[in-house]
C-alpha cells in the first residue's frame, strides 16, 4: 500500500451480509472494494457483521445506554473514517435484521445524533463525511427503484447516514444476484474495484 498517496482516505468498510462466508457475493464486492482502495493507497478497515454476535437494542434505555467495548471500537472507527461503505443484501425488502440491530447499537445518541435537549431539531454529528451503500437483491435493481421505491436503500442511505450528517451518500442496488451472469458479476466486482481506488 502506498501510505504516502496525497489523496489517501481512510475508510470503514462494513458486510452487513449475516453470513460472513467468503463465497457470498457481498463479501467478494467488499473484498474487491478492499483491493481497489488499497492499491490506490487508501487505509481500509474492514468489519464483517456476520461474525458478531451483538444483541439488538429493545427500549429507549438500552438506545441511551452507553455502548459496550466492543461496540465502542466500532463506533471509533466510524468517527475516524472519511468514507463508509455499507454493502448488505435486500432480505423481505429490508435490511436483514442482523444489520439493521448493528446499525443500531453503532448510530445511537452521542455518535450519530445529538441526544434530544443539546439541539435544536435533530443535528448530525458525522457531518465531513461520505458514504456508499450498495444492496444486493434477487429482482433487477430498476425494478427494486421503480416498483418499491428503494425502501430497502432509503431505511439506511436516509435513515442513518444522511440523517447523521454524512454527504454525499452514493447508493448502488445490485440484481438480480440469485443465479447471475458470471461476465455481470466480473462487471460488478471490477466496478467496486475501481470505486474504491476512487475512495467514492
Amino acid at each position: 500500500m502506498n501510505a504516502t498517496a496525497p489523496s489517501a482516505r481512510k475508510i470503514l468498510l462494513i458486510n452487513g451480509h449475516p453470513d460472513p462466508r467468503p463465497d457470498r457475493l457481498c463479501s467478494g464486492l467488499a473484498s474487491a472494494y478492499a483491493e481497489g482502495a488499497q492499491a490506490a493507497g487508501h487505509q481500509v478497515r474492514r468489519i464483517e457483521v456476520g461474525a458478531l454476535a451483538w444483541p439488538p437494542i429493545t427500549s429507549q434505555t438500552d438506545f441511551m445506554a452507553p455502548a459496550v467495548a466492543e461496540v465502542a471500537d466500532v463506533q471509533a472507527a466510524v468517527t475516524e473514517a472519511d468514507h463508509l461503505v455499507l454493502i448488505y443484501p435486500l432480505w423481505l425488502g429490508a435490511p436483514p435484521a442482523a444489520f439493521k440491530a448493528f446499525l443500531e447499537q453503532v448510530f445511537r445518541y452521542g455518535v450519530a445524533l445529538a441526544a434530544p435537549g443539546e439541539a435544536r431539531g435533530v443535528k448530525g454529528l458525522l457531518a465531513g463525511r461520505s458514504a456508499r451503500v450498495v444492496v444486493t437483491m434477487g429482482m433487477p435493481g430498476f425494478v427494486f427503484r421503480l416498483v418499491f421505491f428503494a425502501h430497502g436503500l432509503k431505511c439506511v442511505s436516509r435513515g442513518f447516514l444522511w440523517i447523521s450528517g454524512y454527504r454525499p451518500v452514493r447508493e448502488m442496488a445490485l440484481g438480480p444476484v440469485e443465479s447471475p451472469n458470471p461476465a455481470q458479476r466480473l462487471r460488478w466486482l471490477a466496478r467496486m474495484r475501481r470505486l474504491g481506488a476512487a475512495a467514492a
